[in-house]
């Protein structure tokens, strides 16, 4: 069974916002003063311990109304572990949403306290595809919630400003799990970008190619390691959210906004070769959340598939193509919600092999099926349709059939039309009303050429 939606929702804000209190309280100690310092036009907050020599200044975030409540709370926050324990026990044992592999988690728990999400890491991959299950309230295949990688991506500017730091990353790791151990870059074998562990846990650090240095290792100094630049990871990291992932008493953590992971999953899964792994596991992953965003979060699909459609042909190529791999109800949905017809795939075209007809008496329509990209597609013509235009009126049920079956070209034609040239109305599924019939017979008219695989007659040379 999903989980209930509304239960689990309600549940996950809770944590939370327990959470984020609590990776406060632990970060900041109460022997110190909040202070704030203004970088073009912009306020920041630190936390300042110690005088003099020994002072220092720990990086806490831009300031921002919740913020602001957060240091005015905090002496009053105290510790809820337990309370947090059961709350992530109920979203995993009693709703069944999914939690990392335990040595995953705490690899997470150490790099949440070693600060690299207060100074702005974000968590990316399957572990961020897994915490939007509690954040979305849908129930994820477990198939694509698998992984054994931790991926954290931080813009190279933000590390470079920020003016705090963890410790050395290769140090935080061990804490954890002393068999961690520096992975060579392919790129420049003097650095790593990873690290790996035995048991087949490894952790990357990403970043957003400038396009600058072709792919060499760029220097992270807010995290103290290196990291690989990639295409693309710009749009994903932009804007974060904060997210939970359900381990222990919950770790407050930062991802992509679920829109920017889908999309992204989109473009990357068309730079992988075919029958890849990974592949397939992009394309599930954004098929999932396509489908429930489009519900849910309508305004954020279409907002980061317009600014994503907006940087140029590469990215408009490869969005699309990777839309029209999608199953096509969730590929119809997306459609639906940015306003485009299916004509915009490429290769797609609506095909009938002769399939047989029947009339539907409870919505008094006639039903027929076609193909397109290899998939079923459920069309219909209703009574009124047939009756106005082609001559069924007053004719029973057999009459009607006849009727279709006499005018099947014509009929199959339009539906053709609408199905590639139009808005989507129905994901999945199609239907002729008796406006349809005039405005796609013209279409179909102004088409013909292209449409029966026939070249418009050369003119003659004169």
């Amino acid at each position: 069974m999903p989980a209930p939606s509304l239960v689990s929702q309600t549940t996950y804000a809770e944590l939370l916002e327990r959470t984020a209190n609590a990776a406060f309280q632990e970060t900041f100690a109460e022997n110190g003063a909040f202070t704030s310092k203004t970088v073009n036009q912009r306020k920041y907050w630190y936390f300042q311990t110690g005088t003099g020599p020994e002072r220092s200044q720990r990086y806490v975030g831009p300031e921002t109304p919740e913020l602001l409540e957060k240091i005015e709370r905090h002496k009053e926050i105290r510790e809820d572990e337990r309370e947090r324990r059961t709350l992530v026990s109920t979203l995993v044992r009693s709703l069944g949403l999914p939690r990392p592999a335990a040595e995953i988690g705490e690899i997470i728990a150490a790099l949440a306290r070693a600060g690299v999400f207060r100074l702005r890491g974000v968590l990316v991959g399957t572990i961020a595809y897994q915490t939007y299950a509690a954040m979305l309230g849908l129930r994820l295949p477990s198939a694509s919630t698998i992984t054994m990688d931790i991926d954290i991506a931080q813009f190279t500017n933000v590390s470079i400003a920020i003016g705090d730091r963890t410790a050395p990353m290769l140090e935080v790791l061990k804490e954890v799990n002393k068999s961690f151990r520096p992975v060579s870059n392919v790129v420049d074998g003097r650095r790593a970008t990873s690290y790996s562990a035995t048991g087949g846990l490894r952790v990357d650090f990403l970043t957003p190619d400038d396009h600058a240095e072709m792919g060499r290792p760029q220097k992270l100094p807010a995290l103290q390691t290196d990291a690989q630049p990639l295409h693309f990871l710009d749009f994903l990291i932009r804007d974060p959210e904060p997210a939970v992932v359900l381990h222990g008493a919950g770790i407050y953590v930062h991802v992509p906004a679920p829109a920017r992971y889908a999309v992204h999953k989109l473009i990357i899964s068309r730079r992988r070769p075919e029958g890849f792994a990974k592949r397939d596991k992009d394309l599930h992953q954004a098929e999932v959340l396509l489908a429930a965003l489009a519900e849910k979060r309508p305004h954020d699909l279409k907002s980061a598939w317009e600014e994503a459609y907006e940087r140029g042909p590469k990215w408009r190529q490869l969005m699309i193509e990777g839309l029209g791999l999608l199953e096509p109800l969730a590929r119809d949905v997306v459609l639906d919600n940015i306003g485009a017809p299916r004509s915009i795939l490429p290769g797609i075209d609506l095909s009938f092999d002769n399939p047989p007809a029947r009339y539907d008496f409870s919505r008094d329509i006639v039903t027929f099926v076609g193909k397109a990209l290899g998939s079923s597609v459920n069309c219909a013509i209703s009574r009124e349709a047939m009756d106005d235009h082609f001559g069924s009126d007053g004719l029973g049920q057999e009459g009607r059939l006849e009727a279709f079956l006499k005018n099947r070209s014509r009929i199959e034609a339009i539906a053709r039309a609408k199905y590639l040239s139009a808005p989507v109305e129905e994901p999945g599924s199609l239907l002729i009303r008796t406006s349809d019939v005039g405005h796609f017979s013209q279409h179909v008219l102004a088409n013909k050429p292209r449409e029966s695989g026939k070249r418009p007659a050369s003119p003659k040379r004169q």
